[in-house]
């Protein structure tokens, strides 16, 4: 029956993919397999759950999908508001773990006991997204009357199944909603979301190896369409993620036997020799012949096996530390900024702590880095640690550690924890006003006593590491609430300085210039329109955001090589207030306006010269007709 199905979806990733009367065979096929289960249509919903303290134990056994698909569920949440839908995380069997949802269909989904804790298998639901998905094991959408029980009908879910590290079936991520609400762009985010929780896992569980990020477009480096293959010491091959194997051309569950010079024109020591500081790109052929571009990333332990040195006598086989920014490279032109810079190198050599203030995607992570790698720590390990995306229920064992057999699910071997990890050098941790109250106390006396104590074993482990924090938050105002330690607060808080936004800040254009050069070698020409977007926008996510805009409009450029207003993505430009500095209307009209307005200009600039008004703005000759077309029918 499952190879039957197969045969006539080779792809089911959207509704539209099948014509009608292949989709209905389909669906005949998938109810049929529901009736010799012995399924009824007319059953009503079957709402035994979980216990709360089950869950919990279901969560700590799915400890490394739950930690990385949380933060991506939140995203697509934010991306589905409004829409009357909800995004569930369920394990290999249907079992479901976790959901977020809007409160009006939360009620609707609890009549038919689509909810945590209840089983969406095939064999309790009949056909059904989640199960369905896990039984074809491709990502599948199940509209309306598509549902086996009568009760369900009203729904509509897109679910993709989550593949481990090794290509194994660990879960479902889905998206389930009124069937009238259906938008066919549903499927694509729910696919879209799964392979970064998918490649997530992949780097975790292999962030001790040779990994080689790679792909035959520079742009699409650093993307969810690059591969990803981790190599150990001796160039055998661990484990590629789905893009790897299809670019090097392996089958889907083939991962071993392979070495890393059979699959590319190198070796390891002739790789890591070619690999030169961080962010450089390599290039690298395909035993197909295709070349490609790549970025490597290593530790120690190949470090040593490449070509062996002696070692400092505390370091241990860890991430190697890796040339990145210094506070030279942040120090762009800003007043701010380089009154940031001075602080903070005043303090360096005193072992004062440091904590820096400011909204999110400031650059915080980015200046306690530069931090490190002008310390004396440098030639060790710098660990980040994002409080803020780690559910309450896992940050302890990430932070603290934990030994084999602590908890039911606990990995093989243990886990050392973020703390150990950055023995020798940094923890940076972001966002420390997230941190649960109860860790507080825990942080707190591994400061005091220099040593963590990780879960599942009385003996603790000795810890030499400077802790650098960070946080968006009004920490005194949390202190004096009695949600923040005042003990804590007082020994994180040595030297704190405030990163200012980036609205706030005059080196605009040279972020703009620098985080250009920086996604791409082939830096393509910003338009002067565009830099007076940018100086007129509000920018709500800061730096971040613009590194996202900028990434998204330098793909958008393509081959022209100029990024022009027509290359800006559009919800940029719903919210971009007029040249007046009027607040901006948010709609289609408001977006054509700003686009003609900006034709219109250039054309006058250039005498009338549409070619020339097309090269200004970075545009093809038949963009500027198309824009200016409806304002003369006017």
């Amino acid at each position: 029956m499952r190879e039957e199905s197969a045969a006539l979806q080779p792809a089911l990733h959207a509704a539209d993919e099948l014509t009608v009367a292949e989709r209905s065979k389909v669906v005949s096929l998938w109810h049929e397999r529901a009736h010799r289960l012995g399924l009824s249509e007319r059953w009503r919903p079957d709402f035994s759950a979980l216990s709360r303290r089950a869950l919990s134990e279901l969560a700590e056994q799915h400890r490394a999908l739950y930690l990385h698909a949380l933060p991506v569920m939140e995203l697509l949440h934010q991306q589905i508001l409004n829409t009357h839908s909800m995004v569930l995380l369920t394990d290999k069997r249907g079992l479901i773990m976790h959901a977020l949802g809007d409160g009006d269909f939360l009620e609707k989904a609890e009549q038919v006991a689509l909810k945590p804790g209840v089983l969406w298998s095939e064999d309790s639901k009949g056909t059904n997204a989640i199960g369905t998905a896990l039984t074809e094991q491709r990502a599948t959408l199940v509209h309306g009357s598509e549902h086996f029980l009568t009760v369900n009908r009203f729904l509509t879910c897109s679910c993709s199944p989550i593949r481990g590290p090794c290509g194994e079936l660990i879960g479902a991520l889905d998206v389930s909603g009124p069937q009238e609400g259906y938008h066919p762009h549903t499927m694509g985010l729910v696919r879209i979301s799964t392979q970064m929780i998918e490649n997530q896992l992949f780097i975790d569980e292999f962030a001790r190896a040779l990994r080689i990020h790679f792909h035959p477009r520079t742009e699409l480096l650093g993307t969810l369409l690059e591969g990803i293959a981790a190599f150990d010491e001796a160039g055998r091959m661990l484990a590629a993620n789905a893009n790897a194997r299809t670019l090097l051309g392996l089958s889907a569950e083939g991962r071993t036997g392979y070495s890393l010079d059979s699959l590319f024109d190198t070796d390891v020591p002739s790789l890591l020799a070619r690999r030169g500081a961080a962010g450089t790109l390599v290039r690298l052929t395909l035993r197909s012949g295709q070349a490609v571009l790549a970025r490597v990333e290593s530790n120690a332990l190949v470090h040593r096996a490449a070509a062996p040195a002696p070692q400092p006598p505390r370091r241990t086989a860890r991430a190697a530390p890796e040339r990145g920014a210094t506070l030279a490279d942040l120090d762009t032109g800003d007043p701010a900024i380089a009154a940031v810079i001075g602080k903070v190198r005043k303090v360096q050599g005193y072992a004062v702590p440091i904590l820096i203030l400011g909204e999110t995607g400031t650059g915080k992570e980015l200046l306690a880095h530069a931090i490190h790698n002008e310390s004396e720590r440098r030639g060790g390990p710098f660990i980040p640690v994002d409080c803020a995306s780690l559910p309450e229920s896992l940050i302890e064992a990430e932070l603290f550690g934990y030994e084999e057999g602590a908890f039911t699910g606990a990995r093989r071997r243990g886990n050392p924890g973020k703390i150990l990890l950055a023995d020798g050098g940094t923890l940076f941790l972001d966002e420390i006003g997230d941190m649960p109250l109860a860790l507080q106390t825990r942080l707190l006396r591994v400061l005091q006593e220099r040593a963590v104590l990780p879960l599942g074993t009385h003996r603790e482990r000795p810890v030499d590491i400077v802790v650098i924090c960070a946080t968006h938050r009004d920490l005194k105002d949390m202190m004096h609430r009695g949600l923040f330690r005042e003990d804590l607060y007082y020994r994180l808080n040595g030297l704190a300085v405030r990163l200012p936004a980036l609205r706030e800040r005059a080196d605009l254009e040279t972020l703009v210039a620098r985080i250009v050069r920086a996604q791409t070698p082939s830096v393509p020409q910003i338009c002067p329109q565009v830099l007076a977007a940018f100086r007129r926008y509000h920018w709500p996510g800061n730096i971040r955001q613009l590194s996202n805009v900028l990434r998204t409009a330098g793909i958008m450029a393509g081959e022209s090589g100029r990024v022009g207003l027509q290359q800006l993505p559009e919800d940029f430009l719903d919210d971009l207030p007029d040249e007046d500095g009027n607040a901006p209307r948010g709609n289609g009209a408001d977006l054509r306006s700003l686009r003609s307005s900006a034709v219109t200009a250039a054309l006058e600039r250039s005498s009338g010269n549409v070619s020339a008004a097309a090269r200004a703005l970075g545009v093809s000759r038949n963009t500027i007709y198309r824009t200016l077309r409806p304002r003369r029918s006017a």
